[in-house]
């Protein structure tokens, strides 16, 4: 494959892989190489032509889902939908991307957080961290309670372009259809926040120690990417199943008749 970086303009940054990936499988759509009805090349297909990562299969195919290009069948495959998208892709910014920037942005913000953070909100944390596991069962709610312990952390920094800086990726992460496609299939995984980490977060900004801040905002945002990456293996692992049980079932009826 011919990677886009090369056709760039001088100066211009270069796409992320999995985009690069998508554009030509949905050129490969547009020009009827896969039919409507059609299905796409398993994941393993793809890693192997393009010389790319599972997971990176992975958001390709989901930012062609989200395009409307493909319907994605458990225990099935890829399937090319009927006048879905367009020939020019428009692609949003990834949930991966996103919780990078997160990881980046958050953990220092929880190591100038703590030594800036007040008692009172050093109080709420714990209350917000009760919220999350208590409404664990509806994802929306927990979500809610998940995004305002990440904001009071921000706000306790006592710098506006911090707390501005996170609140653009949490309304990022609500407004980009390829993050909430993703959060939602890590739900349908039942992924949910982990308590645990967001505790050792709030015992790490009590003693005031940035180092120790960073670092327990940066495992518990590296943990969510993990699950990300877990979700979308799920996924797959149940495609497998599925097929693996089709064919068990086809030879079963071959041997009884």
């Amino acid at each position: 494959m011919d990677h886009a970086e090369s056709e760039l303009p001088s100066g211009a940054a270069p796409e992320r892989l999995y985009r690069e990936v998508a554009r030509t499988l949905t050129q490969r759509i547009a020009d009827g190489t896969y039919p409507v009805g059609g299905r796409l090349p398993a994941e393993r297909e793809i890693s192997a032509e393009f010389n790319i990562s599972r997971p990176t299969a992975r958001e390709a195919i989901i930012a062609l889902e989200v395009q409307g290009l493909v319907d994605v069948r458990i225990g099935s495959g890829a399937y090319v939908r009927p006048g879905g998208g367009s020939d020019v892709a428009q692609f949003d910014v990834s949930a991966f991307e996103l919780t990078e920037a997160r990881l980046l942005i958050e953990s220092e913000a929880a190591a100038l957080a703590a030594v800036n953070i007040s008692d009172d909100e050093l109080e709420a944390l714990p209350r917000l961290v009760t919220a999350i596991e208590r409404e664990g069962g509806n994802p929306a709610v927990a979500e809610t309670a998940d995004r305002e312990f990440h904001l009071l952390i921000a706000g306790a920094t006592r710098n506006a372009a911090v707390l501005h800086s996170v609140r653009s990726l949490w309304e990022l992460r609500q407004s980009s259809p390829e993050c909430a496609l993703l959060h939602a299939k890590a739900r349908t995984a039942n992924v949910k926040p982990v308590v645990e980490e967001h505790m050792l977060i709030v015992e790490a900004l009590r003693t005031r120690d940035p180092a120790r801040a960073r670092a327990a905002m940066r495992t518990h945002l590296g943990a969510v990417i993990e699950h990300l990456l877990f979700s979308t293996e799920e996924e797959a692992i149940q495609r497998a199943k599925k097929a693996a049980q089709d064919t068990r079932a086809r030879f079963a009826r071959a041997v009884s008749m």
